[in-house]
């Protein structure tokens, strides 16, 4: 599937903006402002943001409105995510969020190539539509999802491919945690260069 090119960036497909707590990952615990885009190839059955996949129900906004609400919030981080954010080009925000001070996270499967300019790359690789080559070593963390027991397998296909700097969450799928949570736990354990990654968000109740 391709995506529209929106006047080269200056308009994106958004979703939803929302002012929250970072519930995953390194960044775990920190006051965040969310961009959310529209528009996902990538289609993972346990998704939990399917209302992003298709990017012609998500009307196009011009970055500078985005970028206005953001700089509202007194956090000056944000997180840009999907869908899959890098079927756009992300140049141009990334340019607006640096004028106004922002430190900028990327969360992507990275299953297309690199547009902007981001503080923080969370790369979380999926099976269906696996990353193209070379981000892998422009990752600052390696989060894989762990739905089934060959998931660990996965993750450690990914990790030989990422830099000895990457920092590696393993993260249970949320509707199979009680089974697979555990499983984690002792595979962390034995493999300690691994961490163990959970949707806080979820327990706290919020976006």
């Amino acid at each position: 599937m391709k995506f529209p090119i929106l006047e080269d960036g200056a308009l994106l497909p958004l979703v939803e903006s929302f002012y929250t707590i970072q519930g995953e990952g390194f960044n775990t615990g920190k006051a965040a402002f969310f961009i959310r885009l529209g528009g996902c190839d990538v289609g993972c059955s346990w998704c939990d943001a399917k209302e992003t996949w298709n990017p012609s129900v998500h009307p196009p906004v011009p970055i500078a409105s985005i970028v206005q609400e953001a700089a509202s919030y007194s956090a000056k981080s944000i997180v840009i995510t999907g869908g899959e954010p890098l079927n756009y080009p992300l140049d141009k925000l990334c340019s607006l969020l640096k004028m106004e001070g922002m430190e900028i996270y990327l969360e992507t499967s990275g299953s297309s190539p690199l547009s902007g300019v981001f503080d923080w790359i969370c790369l979380s690789p999926k099976k269906r539509k696996p990353p193209v080559e070379g981000i892998h070593m422009l990752a600052s963390e390696l989060k894989v999802i762990i739905e089934t027991d060959e998931d660990f397998v996965w993750a450690e296909e990914n990790r030989k491919k990422v830099t000895s700097n990457c920092l590696l969450y393993l993260q249970p799928e949320w509707s199979r945690s009680s089974e697979m949570l555990p499983k984690i736990i002792e595979y962390v354990k034995a493999n300690p260069n691994w961490n163990v990654s959970l949707q806080t968000h979820k327990y706290m109740n919020i976006p």
